[in-house]
């Protein structure tokens, strides 16, 4: 299993994350593309740091939601959808192009990922928005996504679309019942004990299975996601990317 994190969400002088104690420890970085957080000086230097580390790049797009860091839920039309993916990826490719590297995969934030995750009909505009940049490319971007308990409807949509997915599951995150994220408002939702934090990890790694209020949840996942503006999170990445691999 991979290790990725959310990185470069600092915006102009406002510093977010510890982008560069993150970077020597994950597979994969999620860099943010100036819609819920970031601009081009940060997506440029998270690229280089993420290229000095040999780091997979992906796209964190998200609602044009600043002020609220992409964890509000937009109301946007199906065009809109695809067009603000599109154009955030599109930013963040040209940047790794002029930097000599490539984007890899999307992931959504924040809002736009759980509410594609709760609604078939927006993940299958973002799925029809990554599609469409595959088209012409000889490097098809995957699209990242969070692991459930049963992955077929989404892998079955995805195949109507030619579109490679990748599975992930949340260290630092707790779970409900079925499989989703618990939501921020609710206490708990976020872990900030680092032995529980590795704990996850561990039993997310060794026997693909998560503990939620109702008991065990078995979820297929191919990377684990610690989020890099959690503190506890980023203090227990090195033991978490040595569990990964022993």
């Amino acid at each position: 299993m991979l290790l990725n994190a959310d990185v470069g969400e600092s915006f102009g002088v406002w510093s977010m994350g510890r982008d560069a104690e993150v970077m020597p420890w994950v597979d994969q970085a999620n860099i943010a593309c100036g819609f819920h957080a970031s601009d081009p000086l940060t997506m440029q230097k998270t690229v280089q740091l993420a290229l000095q580390f040999d780091v997979s790049i992906g796209a964190h797009p998200a609602y044009p939601d600043l002020l609220g860091f992409g964890r509000r839920s937009l109301s946007v039309s199906d065009a809109e959808c695809r067009a603000l993916i599109q154009y955030q990826v599109g930013a963040l490719q040209a940047i790794c192009r002029a930097e000599g590297g490539q984007v890899d995969y999307v992931k959504p934030h924040g809002a736009l990922y759980n509410d594609m995750m709760a609604n078939p009909a927006l993940l299958e505009q973002v799925m029809a928005a990554v599609s469409a940049l595959n088209q012409h490319s000889d490097t098809p971007l995957a699209l990242m996504l969070l692991s459930r308990p049963d992955n077929q409807p989404a892998q079955q949509m995805a195949q109507q679309f030619d579109l490679p997915l990748i599975f992930e599951a949340f260290a630092d995150r707790a779970y409900t019942a079925d499989g989703q994220l618990m939501s921020r408002q609710q206490s708990g939702a976020v872990y900030h004990q680092p032995e529980q934090i590795l704990a996850q990890a561990r039993s997310l790694a060794h026997t693909r299975q998560v503990q939620t209020p109702q008991g065990m949840l078995s979820l297929q996942a191919d990377t684990l996601c610690v989020h890099g503006d959690n503190p506890e999170s980023v203090l227990t990445l090195q033991a978490i990317y040595q569990a990964l691999r022993s």
